[in-house]
């Protein structure tokens, strides 16, 4: 009889432990394994964190091609806190964010796009710009 409780035990638990190992395994391998990665040029219109229990940042870039054009936007997910911050001081101004596509994310809780932002650019630099031009004359 005990023999018999002991088998429904182990079959129980194999049963809970081997689905939830081979999620989290699956988990793992969506956000560890890159699909594509590129970069991006416009205006961030919009950044905000959200999330009942997982917060992540969630924003909108708005890629501008030719004037007159209608405008595409381009929505984005920041997991890096640092990252975001310095999305946050450029807001309206033209930037290039650098991203990496992860396909099949199991969860929104991770983030609510599969294109994760993971560095930033400044695009709209004329001070700059004019300061290297004068000291290159």
């Amino acid at each position: 009889m005990l023999g018999g409780l002991a088998k429904f035990l182990k079959y129980s638990i194999g049963l809970i432990v081997i689905p939830i190992a081979l999620f989290a395994l699956y988990t793992w391998a969506t956000l560890t394994w890159v699909y594509s990665s590129g970069e991006r040029a416009g205006y961030v219109q919009k950044l905000s964190l959200k999330g009942w229990v997982c917060k992540t940042y969630e924003g909108e870039l708005v890629l501008v091609s030719m004037p007159g054009t209608q405008a595409e936007k381009f929505f984005f997910s920041v997991r890096d806190e640092k990252v975001a911050q310095r999305i946050n001081e450029t807001v309206g101004k033209r930037v290039r964010l650098i991203y990496e596509e992860h396909l099949g994310v199991p969860s929104s809780c991770f983030a609510e796009t599969p294109h994760f932002v993971s560095d930033v650019e400044l695009l709209d630099t004329p001070q700059i710009e004019m300061i290297q031009k004068n000291e290159l004359q």
